[in-house]
């Protein structure tokens, strides 16, 4: 017949338990005490990127900050280390949001209420713009400001809203573009300095900016006539720059012209009196010599240009002697 296995009474057997877990005792604290060094060694190990600085606190008071690498902190709650994006070119956008943001603070989920303003005119614009910074001191940026990001945002709708709101509705939709991002970004970076945020604005830039949806339609036609009338204007310019320049420049050049004639006449006029006066004194000395002398000269002058003429004597009758002369004027021609 098959025996049963023979245990011990249950007072023994828990007093057999409670014998081994005192032996065991020291072996299950050196185990817990491994794995906790362990753990905590693993959680103490961290690493700062390239473009980044940890900042350090322990048992919150801040320390120093860190450069990037491999680094490591004393662990379970001790030290706390804050990365920061510090060599980071930071945006935020108001108005509209770009997919795929890494920055928690770059869109607001009010796009439209921020983006939608009143003009100096009393009239209402709807204004996207980006504003770009930088994180210049990370212990002001994590400790002077409760959420330094959302500040920034609230600031800069503030800022914007100002100075559209110093400006008519033309400024803002045409030619002020320019003059509201240098007025926000000097006013801007005045208020984070004063608040001490530790923050660096680089750039306020304007990006779309219209009337509302319901009247844009009629602010493109003001603007489409508008540029019409500027349009017919430069050419309205360009045509007197072109015709009155040249119109003058004719007129001075036919004063000059009379100016030259002028002159030519009355040299010639003051020519023709001198030698007049000249022959006068020479004819009241020998009025016979001088009117001979002129009278040659004139005829010295004056029959060069009559060409070749044959004079007869009234009294020829006889054709004989004429026959001559048609061959003498031919070769006088021929001559000529």
């Amino acid at each position: 017949m098959q025996q049963r296995p023979q245990f011990p009474e249950f007072p023994d057997f828990v007093r057999m338990l409670q014998f081994g877990s005192r032996q065991n005792i020291p072996v299950l604290l050196a185990g817990v005490f491994g794995l906790f060094i362990v753990a905590g060694l693993s959680r103490g190990v961290y690493t700062v990127g390239p473009e980044s600085v940890g900042v350090v606190q322990r048992f919150g008071r801040f320390i120093g900050t860190v450069n990037s690498g491999l680094r490591f902190k004393i662990p379970f709650g001790i030290d706390r280390v804050t990365i920061l994006p510090v060599k980071r070119q930071l945006k935020m956008e108001f108005g509209f949001g770009s997919p795929g943001a890494s920055n928690l603070d770059q869109v607001s989920n009010e796009q439209s209420q921020e983006s939608d303003m009143v003009t100096g005119d009393l009239n209402a614009a709807h204004v996207e713009w980006v504003v770009q910074y930088e994180i210049s001191d990370p212990e002001q940026f994590l400790f002077n400001n409760r959420d330094p990001g959302l500040t920034l945002r609230d600031l800069s709708e503030s800022v914007m809203r100002e100075v559209v709101g110093d400006r008519t509705v033309d400024e803002v939709l045409t030619i002020g573009r320019q003059g509201i991002e240098n007025e926000s970004i000097q006013k801007l970076t005045t208020i984070v300095q004063e608040l001490r945020m530790g923050l660096r604005i680089q750039q306020v830039q304007l990006k779309n900016v219209h009337p509302p949806t319901p009247v844009q339609k009629s602010f493109d036609e003001v603007n489409r006539a508008q540029q019409e009338r500027e349009q017919m204007i430069n050419l309205a310019a360009g045509e007197y720059n072109k015709v009155v320049p040249r119109a003058s420049g004719e007129a001075e050049q036919k004063i000059s012209q009379a100016e030259g004639y002028a002159l030519k006449r009355v040299n010639e006029a003051q020519g023709d009196v001198t030698r007049f006066k000249a022959l006068l004194e020479q004819y009241e000395k020998a009025p016979e010599i001088t009117r001979q002398r002129l009278y040659l000269e004139t005829l010295s002058d004056v029959i060069p240009q009559i060409g070749s003429k044959i004079i007869l004597d009234a009294d020829v009758k006889q054709f004989l002697p004429l026959m001559n002369l048609q061959q003498f004027e031919s070769r006088s021609t021929v001559k000529k």
